[in-house]
């Protein structure tokens, strides 16, 4: 049985982790792969960190210095896993090490994340670390990415081999349903995070003027449940996120939204957001940026905002017409099932895995 050291950012709170890694082990495990996780940060830090409060100085160091001495162990392993990087914010050193030691090590990517080095507001990271995910990109056997953009960024730092896996949903999780306008109230959507209810801001006069239209409610999942003071007077509800309750959530949807702007980190979002929506059938609108617009038009199931779509026509559009709605909800499901789901997605990462491995 041949054993993988995967090393995450977060525990499987963290989304990225739970979606790009620990969804993948029970089937890696299934084929004869032993895994071993060692997240660099935990609940507790994810948690502080969602409600803005300071972070310790002393527990981030505690958290490095735990993955320093895991590092010790890396040649027990027969491949490394790793999401993103070793160490945030300090040099590629340890990636490099492992280069020359022929330690292989896969390196995956759902985020933009040179973006937080290459255009840094602060002079000494852009100067210390602009080319920093370029070199484990280029030290790795394999860099794995979530969309196009982070490929080509990844083509142009020299990987030696690159694969494209999106982000997807564990499909069984998701019941099929068979989604029909209602006749009272429609249901807007949007699940996220305290950190990305930004993007929700951003757009926060066009879901003012939406829900001055009593037909339209608003339910956010994940959010701060002091957003509602940004949108007086409106029927706005805000749901805790929870792994075990956002899929029953979800479904309560009738039409879901992922706004983000047109700038160069939102270029290398995965789109998770929509994938979600999709798989319980409900269509979607979006920003046109980034993998959006592969999403979106795979089998075409929503519709992309740009400068000749605004959000309140858009949803209008869809909303307006029991043939748009139906047609645009089969659509998302069968898109899921095609390609964005855990179970076409899971074969993809093994083949890789076994010939690194």
């Amino acid at each position: 049985m041949k054993k993988i050291l995967m090393f995450t950012k977060y525990s499987r709170m963290g989304a990225s982790s739970r979606l790009r890694t620990f969804q993948y082990i029970p089937f890696l495990e299934s084929n004869e792969f032993q895994v071993t996780v060692s997240y660099l940060f935990d609940d507790k830090y994810l948690s502080s960190y969602y409600s803005k409060n300071t972070k310790s100085v002393f527990k981030i160091a505690y958290c490095y210095f735990k993955r320093f001495i895991t590092l010790f162990s890396v040649k027990k392993y027969h491949l490394i896993y790793i999401e993103k990087e070793l160490f945030p914010y300090l040099p590629s050193l340890f990636e490099w090490i492992m280069s020359i030691l022929n330690i292989n090590y896969i390196v995956d990517y759902d985020d933009a994340i040179f973006h937080n080095y290459d255009s840094s507001n602060n002079k000494l990271v852009r100067f210390m670390l602009s080319k920093k995910i370029d070199k484990v990109m280029k030290y790795a056997k394999v860099v794995i990415v979530g969309n196009n953009y982070i490929y080509q960024h990844a083509e142009l730092a020299g990987a030696k081999n690159i694969e494209l896996i999106p982000t997807v949903v564990d499909i069984s999780r998701y019941p099929r349903l068979h989604k029909k306008l209602p006749c009272g109230q429609v249901t807007i959507g949007w699940i996220g995070s305290p950190y990305t209810q930004k993007y929700i801001l951003q757009i926060k006069s066009n879901i003012i003027d939406l829900l001055k239209n009593k037909k339209y409610k608003m339910v956010m999942i994940g959010a701060n449940k002091d957003i509602v003071n940004h949108f007086p007077y409106c029927n706005i509800e805000v749901l805790p996120w929870s792994e075990d309750s956002e899929v029953s959530y979800i479904q309560k949807f009738d039409l879901g939204i992922m706004p983000i702007p047109d700038e160069n980190f939102e270029k290398g979002k995965c789109g998770y957001k929509l994938i979600q929506y999709m798989a319980c059938g409900i269509p979607v609108v979006a920003s046109s940026v980034g993998t959006n617009e592969n999403i979106i038009n795979h089998l075409g199931c929503g519709l992309l905002i740009n400068e000749k779509n605004s959000w309140y026509d858009s949803i209008n559009r869809i909303v307006d017409s029991d043939f748009v709605y139906e047609d645009f909800s089969r659509k998302a499901r069968l898109s899921v099932e095609d390609k964005y789901s855990l179970q076409i997605q899971q074969d993809v990462l093994l083949k890789i895995i076994s010939k690194v491995a």
